[in-house]
């Protein structure tokens, strides 16, 4: 809770949904100083024993872990459908909860959650956390050093060919809350709105370009799966600080040469790493030069460093802080543009924000791999 918190006492987890995901914020959150995993838990028992005994953690049954008494922080990674109503529980069985992107499939639900987590005095947190590796952070530091000059726009592009070819049980991105937008978009939107604030309104087009999709990948493969959302799109954002972005994403592109994300500014142009990744590769090019010029990372964290918003959510806690970066606000914010786009669309107009976030601050210069729970 926000009072009264021990700024020493290690802070206890448990994990709710042991799928694929899992194993990543197991690994890295097991080296977290001041966490302790203590359970994991998933409708399906022999996952849960199956993570339990490999990080020698408790198997626990979902509703065991909401009442807990001695977890303090559940990460929700369940499918998206479950996002909503399980962080609503979570939070009304006294604990706080950090949720796989996206916090929830409707707007009013995600910012349900954010007024439920400030009424009852706990923490809520939403991936991705992406924006705190050493790609986003160091294109961060340069445009707060006002090296591109002044932001005048940006753009962005996800583009694919579909999850069929190559996940393993696919049907369910192409289901209502799913698509690209949803999917990957939360990416997209959480890095633009770190980098550049956030939305005040947009604009969209989107199509649903193929009823039916064909899975090549195994095992499943020859099986056909009914298309229910749009899988192309795009969107014009206008920020509250007047510059205006786009964003295509897509699952029905079979291949494309442009950038996952320019920002253009007064003075030069910057690329920005895949936002679903925690490093990779910058490029700058200034007013005058010929050549784009590689930039090197400034930060730590380019590694698959999820779990790392828990950890900074951990250490507001521990310190009683109310504020943590991949915060409630935010991830709710992009829940907010993500369902707008879709409706822009489909009234085939502009429509204004109701949500709103504070950027979040910057990493501090200099921590090391290690200081996973000394974020500042």
């Amino acid at each position: 809770m926000l009072d009264g918190m021990n700024q020493h006492r290690l802070l206890k987890i448990g994990l709710l949904g042991c799928g694929n995901i899992s194993g990543i914020y197991l690994n890295n959150l097991s080296k977290a100083q001041g966490l302790k995993l203590l359970a994991v838990a998933d409708i399906d028992k022999a996952k849960a024993a199956e993570k339990a005994a490999t990080y020698q953690l408790l198997a626990l049954s979902p509703d065991e872990l909401l009442h807990h008494s001695d977890i303090d922080i559940i990460i929700n990674l369940t499918t998206p459908q479950h996002h909503y109503p399980l962080n609503k529980q979570i939070l009304e069985a006294g604990k706080s909860v950090y949720c796989e992107k996206p916090l929830a499939l409707r707007a009013e639900e995600a910012l349900e959650l954010v007024a439920l987590a400030e009424q009852r005095g706990f923490y809520l947190g939403g991936a991705p956390d992406t924006f705190l590796g050493a790609g986003l952070q160091t294109v961060r530091a340069i445009l707060d050093e006002g090296l591109i000059g002044t932001p005048l726009g940006a753009s962005g592009f996800m583009m694919s060919a579909g999850h069929e070819r190559w996940h393993p049980n696919p049907s369910f991105f192409y289901e209502v809350g799913g698509g690209p937008l949803f999917d990957m978009g939360p990416y997209y939107l959480t890095a633009l709105v770190f980098l550049l604030g956030p939305v005040k309104r947009l604009s969209a087009r989107a199509q649903l370009s193929f009823a039916e999709r064909t899975i090549t990948s195994q095992p499943l493969a020859g099986q056909k799966i009914k298309v229910e959302t749009p899988t192309h799109i795009t969107s014009l954002l206008e920020f509250h600080e007047g510059l205006h972005a786009s964003l295509t994403t897509s699952f029905d592109v079979q291949g494309s040469k442009c950038s996952n994300i320019e920002i253009y500014g007064s003075e030069a142009s910057i690329t920005v790493p895949d936002p679903n990744t925690f490093g990779g590769v910058i490029q700058l090019k200034a007013r005058g030069q010929s050549e784009w010029q590689e930039l090197p990372l400034r930060y730590a964290y380019s590694q698959n460093s999820r779990g790392i918003g828990v950890a900074d959510m951990a250490r507001a806690m521990a310190e009683g802080q109310a504020n943590h970066r991949a915060n409630g606000q935010m991830a709710a914010h992009v829940v907010e543009i993500m369902e707008s786009v879709l409706k822009a669309s489909a009234s085939h107009s502009w429509l204004d924000l109701k949500s709103n976030c504070k950027r979040p601050p910057a990493l501090a210069l200099g921590l090391s791999e290690s200081e996973w729970f000394k974020l500042s």
